[in-house]
């Protein structure tokens, strides 16, 4: 029997979770919680070439969102005097 994860002629979904980030699953398969198909099916190749060329981040979103968060904030400065330097 074939393993429905490595069918070269089966027809797969990609899935993308919360976090934005993908999984190629096969079409036969049912989508398991926390993922949703972000594209039409297509064949093994042609999941994983849409992938390559769209998943240019591998980072969480939610890294992503901490790390601009972190950018957004002003810089603290701590008070100085003379006798500092």
């Amino acid at each position: 029997m074939t393993n429905p994860f490595e069918d070269e002629n089966g027809e797969y979904l990609v899935l993308v979770n919360h976090e934005g980030q993908y999984s190629l699953w096969p079409a036969v398969q049912e989508i398991p919680l926390g993922w949703t198909a972000n594209r039409p099916k297509g064949k093994r190749q042609e999941c994983l070439d849409w992938v390559d060329a769209n998943w240019t981040d591998m980072r969480p979103k939610s890294l992503v969102d901490a790390m601009a968060k972190k950018e957004r904030e002003p810089l603290e400065i701590p008070d100085q005097t003379v006798e500092d330097f």
